[in-house]
This record gives C-alpha cells, sequence and structure tokens, in this order.
C-alpha cells in the first residue's frame, strides 16, 4: 500500500486525459502536496518522502510549462520525462546512499532493524531496480513518442509495466530475503 501512495500523484497523472495535460499535472501537484502534508502531519520524516517531494517538484514545473503553452512539445513527452524524473530521483537517491525504498520499508518494519546491513542492502537492491525500471521505461516511452504514439495503448501499457515489475519484484525479493533470514 506505501509504493500505491507513493506514487499516486504519478498514477492520477497517467489516467487522466491526456488532451487536458495541464488538470492532469496541477491534480498531480496537489496529490502529491496532499500526500507530504498527510505523511508529515502523521510524523513521516523527508528520508520517507523522496518520491513525494520529487513529484511535487516535478508537477509544478509540468504544470507550469503545460499552462504556458498547452501546445508545447513537451506534452507528447510527458509520460517519458515521468519516468525518466522518476529514474533521476530514484538514482540520486542511491547516490547520496539514501535509497527512496528506505523510508517507505521503516514505515513497516521495526526500528531495530534499521541499521542493519541486510535491511540497507534489500533496500539498495530494490531501489535499484525501481531506478532501472524508470530509465528503461522512460526510454521506451521517447522512442514511443518520437514515433507519433506518445498517447497510444501501447505507451499506457509501458507505463503500466513500468510500475508493475519492480512492485512484483520488490513483494518477491523482500519475501525472498525474508525467508532467507
Amino acid at each position: 500500500m506505501s509504493y500505491l501512495r507513493t506514487f499516486l500523484p504519478w498514477i492520477v497523472f497517467s489516467v487522466l486525459p491526456s488532451g487536458q495535460w495541464q488538470w492532469a499535472a496541477v491534480a498531480a501537484l496537489l496529490v502529491a502536496v496532499a500526500l507530504i502534508a498527510q505523511q508529515r502531519q502523521a510524523g513521516t520524516g523527508f528520508d520517507a518522502l523522496i518520491i513525494e517531494l520529487g513529484s511535487a517538484g516535478f508537477f509544478a514545473i509540468l504544470a507550469a510549462v503545460a499552462f504556458a503553452d498547452p501546445d508545447s512539445g513537451v506534452h507528447d513527452y510527458s509520460a517519458a520525462l515521468s519516468s525518466a524524473t522518476l529514474a533521476l530521483i530514484a538514482g540520486v537517491s542511491l547516490l547520496i546512499r539514501k535509497p527512496f525504498t528506505l523510508g517507505i520499508a521503516k514505515r513497516s518494519t521495526p526500528r531495530e532493524v534499521w541499521s542493519l546491513k541486510p535491511f540497507i542492502r534489500t533496500n539498495v537492491v530494490i531501489t535499484a531496480v525501481w531506478t532501472a525500471a524508470f530509465a528503461v521505461t522512460a526510454a521506451v516511452l521517447a522512442v514511443i513518442a518520437h514515433a507519433g504514439n506518445a498517447h497510444s495503448t501501447p505507451a499506457t501499457l509501458v507505463q503500466v509495466a513500468g510500475f508493475a515489475v519492480p512492485m512484483l519484484f520488490t513483494v518477491k525479493y523482500v519475501a525472498a530475503v525474508q525467508a532467507k533470514a
């Protein structure tokens, strides 16, 4: 459930009609800001809100571009840019040794486990898989957009796979790590 909440702004953006992309960006921004506010009020640390904070920034910029020029070429590449942004956020979280999944995992893991090497290593692996999935998704969506099919069924399927594959990996990998421990 934590991952669905984390990626809710992106889901909102992807399911709203592409012809209304400026409003989809605003809706996604509002969802991101609401999630951040709700989670901060519940005591969640910023380390568990890396994706949400990046989401708010991305959708604020995208909404500004979309309203400034609704016919901008950015529209056709917005899905690819979304995935590329997620890859960047996730990749930077790895580079600064704060994998974004670590904060999410801490929500459902006892505090005494947080500093253990296997817990941290598991989250590095999971974040790396999410990063790779986002990067591959961005590349494929850019190719699809370049071919003139940015808002097509294949593009939607690629977006869904870009979230479903790493989510399934996360579930299976965590189960395997827990079984091994």
